[in-house]
């Protein structure tokens, strides 16, 4: 069914080609090759911008503003082929390239493999993560990610990276349940500072982030990207996931986090993954709450203003 249309009301979604400069620029990563359950989340980027056609671009305020009245928002496409070792210098390099002229890149994965290159190719010197899980483990994978930024170096890429500090590393929304007791311990190990989701609900969203953003956003020239693996939410909300659990986040703290997050001008880049378009449920709830987090990240950055 064709959606409505009112030229008092304008639909977010649809933005112009990224031409060389823009406050905030979208960006499709459709990774899946590595990923360790069966997975279509290389169809996630199209599905999403499609939903955000779902949405208005007004924030309520008061007063009420237009993000498009407030942003130059743009759109650079997807990378073609972002899986195996030539895809990520792909991806590094673009991001290089949209980082270079945009005060915020969003990237629309595609599975938790896109945050290695996203978050290289911006130059990032720390690391927030929501995500049920440490993304620690050894080799290549939506697994590996936190691991790979602090240990590996990229195996094609010919742009100088450098390997973010673990101790500017926060880890939001880590579960029970969820992970084993080794990786616990190599994060400890590595000084990662680790906020469980009990945590997160004992201390509530501000106090949180604030902690957060001191740690990941510390020392000098500091570049922060923040990884949002939707599979943090509950199963409810988020099935088109296919790690998430009962009783993760519900949708209102995961659209809070992020928008108080992306307030911050330390944060350069962000992410969503692990959102299988082919899997949703019926009334595609989890491409819907992806972008609903695009359209928070875009409400942060308007905040800076």
């Amino acid at each position: 069914m064709a959606l409505s249309y009112d030229p008092l009301w304008p639909r977010a979604g649809g933005w112009p080609a990224f031409e060389g400069t823009a406050d905030a620029v979208l960006l499709g990563v459709p990774v899946w090759r590595t990923s360790l359950s069966p997975t279509g989340a290389h169809a996630t980027p199209a599905a999403v911008r499609e939903a955000l056609k779902r949405y208005g671009t007004a924030l309520m305020g008061p007063p009420a503003v237009d993000l498009n009245d407030v942003l130059r928002i743009t759109d650079a496409g997807d990378v073609a082929e972002p899986d195996g070792d030539a895809g990520e210098a792909d991806t590094i390099a673009r991001v290089r390239e949209l980082s270079a002229a945009a005060e915020l890149v969003i990237a629309i994965g595609g599975d938790n493999s896109l945050t290695y290159p996203v978050a290289l190719g911006a130059a990032a010197t720390g690391l927030i993560t929501f995500d049920a899980h440490f993304d620690l483990r050894d080799g290549v994978s939506n697994g590996t990610p936190v691991r790979r930024l602090i240990q590996d170096a990229p195996a094609a890429s010919p742009l100088d990276t450098t390997r973010v500090d673990p101790t500017r590393i926060v880890q939001i929304g880590i579960a029970d349940f969820a992970n084993s007791v080794a990786y616990a311990r190599r994060a400890a190990d590595w000084g990662i500072r680790v906020i469980t989701l009990d945590e997160l609900r004992r201390r509530g969203i501000d106090d949180v982030v604030a902690e957060a953003l001191e740690v990941a956003g510390a020392g000098p020239d500091p570049r922060v990207h923040l990884d949002i693996d939707v599979d943090v939410c509950d199963r409810a909300v988020a099935p088109g996931c296919p790690a998430s659990v009962p009783g993760g986040l519900q949708a209102w703290e995961l659209r809070a986090l992020t928008r108080a997050v992306a307030s911050d001008a330390r944060v350069v880049s962000a992410d969503l993954a692990e959102v299988d378009a082919t899997a949703d449920a019926d009334d595609a709830r989890t491409v819907r709450l992806a972008a609903l987090c695009v359209l928070e990240l875009l409400g942060g950055l308007a905040a800076r203003r």
